[in-house]
């Protein structure tokens, strides 16, 4: 069996389409399917079952993928390690942070950790615009993200997490709330937080900005997601109470602004994120290194 056959199939499997699967490969539909009609004369049975509106695997198929990935993946694995060894890794890594809250107490060390073991290569950060940063690394603008979990997007991989963070809720100075010196979700109903539904993943802003109470009771929206200087000056007009993490008032800070724990919110987490076609040398890199520190710490 080539290398190239176990690709198409590992590939086929993941998407279960054959025309993306062609256009993930730059091959033709008919390279896919004859591949297919190979691969099962090899191994006796059907792989997949198609119809004319979906394609899936069979047991047998399920069975194959399990023995053949994590081999194919070694053997890139295997190769990526070598080229890193020959020519080092090199170029200008891009970086965003979803906030610099995202991004954790540990950003800076696991760059000069990166940098310092891979001194050809720059690393340049951002901080992302809402909504733009997964677009921008879809389109190769970028080649990392540190975004809040839970990120649950099929083309995407998300590597260590770098940040781990209690929930807070940033409201106005002197608001009933900060003068009680604490919330809980219940009581967001009865203020009003920032829209995110154009600027996050469904998975992640429910998480963060959470639609309903737990006792059902839903959370008004208001003003679509921005830049923290404006969510804060929001803020700080009363408009609006912000969901956010213990760790805000050391990134970011307004005057008009106080920091309170938000009590039954769960922890919040940052991982890096990655389109997973295309993982190079220096992605893997710094993955290793922010694992690196993260474990240590």
């Amino acid at each position: 069996m080539e290398l190239r056959e176990i690709e198409i199939f590992l590939v086929l499997a993941d998407e279960l389409h054959f025309g993306r699967t062609a256009g993930r490969l730059f091959l033709s539909s008919a390279r896919i399917s004859q591949t297919v009609r190979a691969l099962e004369a090899r191994v006796g049975g059907r792989l997949f079952e198609r119809t004319s509106r979906q394609v899936r695997l069979t047991p047998l198929g399920e069975q194959l993928r399990g023995r053949l990935r994590p081999a194919y993946d070694q053997i890139h694995e295997a190769f990526a390690a070598v080229r890193v060894a020959a020519a080092g890794v090199t170029g200008e890594l891009r970086i965003s942070l979803l906030t610099l809250a995202a991004g954790g107490p540990a950003f800076a060390e696991i760059v000069r950790g990166f940098e310092q073991d891979n001194p050809g290569c720059k690393v340049v950060v951002y901080e992302a615009f809402p909504g733009e940063a997964l677009n921008r690394l879809r389109r190769g603008e970028l080649d990392l993200v540190a975004h809040w979990l839970p990120l649950a997007q099929p083309d995407l991989t998300v590597g260590p997490v770098i940040a781990h963070d209690e929930r807070a809720l940033a409201v106005r100075t002197g608001h009933p709330l900060a003068e009680r010196g604490w919330a809980t979700v219940e009581d967001l109903a009865d203020h009003a937080v920032v829209d995110a539904t154009e600027t996050l993943p469904a998975e992640t802003g429910e998480v963060l900005y959470p639609s309903r109470t737990p006792s059902g009771r839903m959370i008004p929206r208001r003003q679509p997601e921005g830049r923290m200087a404006e969510v804060l000056s929001l803020v700080a007009r009363g408009a609006i109470v912000h969901p956010t993490v213990a760790s805000l008032p050391l990134y970011y800070s307004h005057p008009g602004v106080t920091t309170i724990p938000l009590r039954d919110a769960p922890a919040l987490e940052s991982a890096l994120v990655w389109v997973s076609d295309r993982s190079n040398a220096a992605v893997r890199a710094f993955a290793a290194a922010a694992a690196k520190v993260t474990d240590q710490g």
